[in-house]
């Protein structure tokens, strides 16, 4: 995700291994300014992090902030509740998605834009074992695949 104005803070990896992917949204989260800081040092995990909707507000949950070392009493609970950042629209939206064919809504990376934290959540259906298994095989033989034409080149 190189474009102007975009640092990369983290990305949830693991979520792509689990999941299907089959669309992303961009959505500002609501932090404390230990938070931020903690975050531009990149002390952030996304790995075990979901989002649900109640009450019409969307929710990031599971995300461990680290607290800031110099922030003392500021601190905030690591793992607490953020609140996300979407137009209302687009979240009845995912709402009625969400229900109707039973996906979930993953955060797949945090980022700065324009200075701005920004979280890209991806609508996701999870994988089975076998999906798995499937997409370490192609890996495989595409890396296989590149390696041979690597050395036929030479």
């Amino acid at each position: 995700m190189k474009q102007a104005g975009i640092k990369q803070i983290a990305e949830n990896r693991k979520a792509r291994h689990d999941y299907f992917v089959l669309e992303t949204y961009e959505a500002g989260i609501a932090l404390v300014g230990t938070e931020v800081k903690s975050i531009r040092c990149g002390n952030v995990n996304l790995k075990d992090s979901w989002c649900s909707i109640e009450e019409g507000q969307l929710l990031l949950r599971d995300m461990h902030v680290s607290p800031y070392e110099k922030g003392n009493v500021f601190n905030k609970d690591p793992r607490r509740v953020r609140q996300l950042l979407m137009h209302k629209r687009e979240i009845l939206k995912l709402f009625g998605t969400l229900k109707t064919q039973g996906l979930t809504l993953i955060p797949l990376s945090l980022y700065f834009k324009d200075g701005r934290v920004k979280v890209q959540l991806g609508l996701c259906k999870g994988k089975k074992l076998y999906d798995k298994r499937e997409d370490a095989a192609i890996r495989s033989a595409n890396r296989d695949i590149d390696r041979a034409v690597k050395s036929r080149n030479q």
